[in-house]
């Protein structure tokens, strides 16, 4: 999420109340996860597992909770809890709006889109040309969509991630301050739910279709030309590159790549990264030619087990 305009480091140190290492005039961009930041951005670390990756990342200001050798270009937010303080960020530079129509006024509607009964299109939408938005769809604030775009009924487009921190008195809530963003001739089935980004972008990428009741979860980076058939999952953070296929009922975790052209048969479980042009099958998932072979093996067992007590 990049700022309306640039800040510095005194600011977003005054707005969240802590501490900073660095340059009171340092400048400061915007915010984002780990996985997403630029230079200019503020990334959050709250565990020291992670200290050194945050201050090693890209981004150039660190909300911490520790006092620690600030590297050199950067600066650093000392704070008891960052989570926090992310969070009062976030709701300080793209607060909640609340609704006062079913089509926000600040939202934007391309020529030759119709938009159906029912649907809630929220505030600073962009919507492009000749959409078909099918009725009971709900589009989140700053969501935006491409030319030619069909969403079809009860389709949820930009909800909250879900990311939670654990606490003694139970779980506390990471604010989503991102957005969805749906590229040009991309098709989307009934009840799909597609989660905005923490604080960057859920994109969905040119030319690629989604079954009916897919989940697309937050930060979720879609290439072009993807085909998702009907119940996937997809978990936050996941990068699926352009042509891959993933067939009905299959599940991906959170933070891993899966490479072009790779093929996820049905009912497949994957805990790891893909290599681009292969096909997979299995929970967790392996290359499918060997699975089938291990299948083959399991299956043959019986017959070994009366062979050998044959032999006995």
């Amino acid at each position: 999420m990049k700022f309306n305009q640039q800040h510095t480091l005194k600011q977003i140190a005054t707005i969240i109340s802590s501490k900073m290492d660095g340059d009171p005039d340092f400048p400061v961009l915007g915010m984002n996860e780990i996985h997403v930041v630029e230079p200019g951005d503020i990334v959050f670390v709250d565990h020291p597992k992670y200290y050194q990756k945050a201050l090693n990342s890209a981004a150039t200001i660190i909300l911490i909770n520790a006092e620690v050798s600030r590297p050199e270009g950067k600066a650093l937010l000392i704070s008891e809890d960052p989570f926090r303080d992310f969070n009062i960020l976030t709701e300080y530079f793209r607060p909640f709006q609340k609704a006062t129509s079913s089509v926000a006024a600040s939202a934007t509607i391309g020529k030759e889109t119709v938009i159906q009964p029912n649907c809630f299109i929220g505030n600073n939408v962009i919507i492009g040309d000749n959409c078909l938005i099918h009725a009971n769809v709900s589009i989140y604030d700053n969501s935006i969509i491409g030319d030619n775009v069909t969403i079809h009924s009860g389709s949820v487009l930009g909800a909250d991630a879900f990311y939670y921190k654990k606490r003694p008195q139970g779980f506390d809530k990471l604010r989503s301050g991102g957005r969805v963003v749906v590229k040009d001739n991309v098709d989307i089935g009934a009840l799909c739910t597609i989660d905005k980004g923490v604080s960057g972008d859920t994109t969905i990428g040119a030319g690629s279709k989604l079954d009916n009741q897919v989940h697309i979860g937050h930060d979720v980076l879609i290439g072009e030309r993807v085909l998702i058939a009907s119940q996937a999952g997809i978990a936050g953070c996941v990068i699926i590159e352009n042509d891959v296929t993933i067939w009905g009922q299959a599940g991906v975790k959170s933070d891993i790549r899966l490479g072009a052209g790779s093929v996820l048969m049905a009912q497949s479980g994957v805990g790891n990264d893909l290599e681009a042009g292969k096909s997979y099958f299995g929970s967790p998932a392996m290359e499918s030619r060997l699975k089938f072979k291990e299948l083959l093996a399991v299956r043959q067992l019986p017959d070994y087990i009366d062979k050998l007590k044959n032999i006995q």
